[in-house]
């Protein structure tokens, strides 16, 4: 079994910065050969994903982020990070981080696969 524990999120003004982080914990060495991501949930809105990272490095975005968020992942402690930019009023929202076997890495699947955690807020103010 695979746990994810989401940190970083909070309340930043428009055009801010924030830091998300995942640990991965149970049986991390499988994490490396996980598709892992990040996929988010805004009230009254379909769970959107956000970005995905094969285990060779290969990233997916949403149009809605390229060039803003970056999704990167440290193998050696197990962490999944998402550095967003430019933060915008519509990326208010709670943002989970996700993981799956087998998976394709595409940002539109992440809110499929079978590993997520409990999500941390990132709520951006005009």
């Amino acid at each position: 079994q695979v746990q994810l524990v989401e940190s970083g999120g909070g309340s930043v003004q428009a055009g801010g910065s924030l830091r998300l982080s995942c640990a991965a914990s149970g049986y991390t060495y499988s994490t490396y050969s996980m598709v892992m991501g990040w996929f988010r949930r805004a009230a009254g809105k379909e769970p959107e994903g956000v970005a995905a990272i094969g285990n060779d490095g290969t990233t997916s975005y949403a149009d809605s982020v390229k060039g803003r968020f970056t999704i990167s992942k440290d193998n050696a402690k197990n962490i999944l990070y998402l550095q967003m930019n430019s933060l915008k009023p519509e990326d208010t929202a709670m943002y989970v981080c996700a993981a799956d076997w087998e998976r394709t890495v595409v940002a539109l699947a992440v809110p499929e696969f079978g590993y997520r955690g409990q999500g941390t807020q990132v709520t951006v103010s005009s």
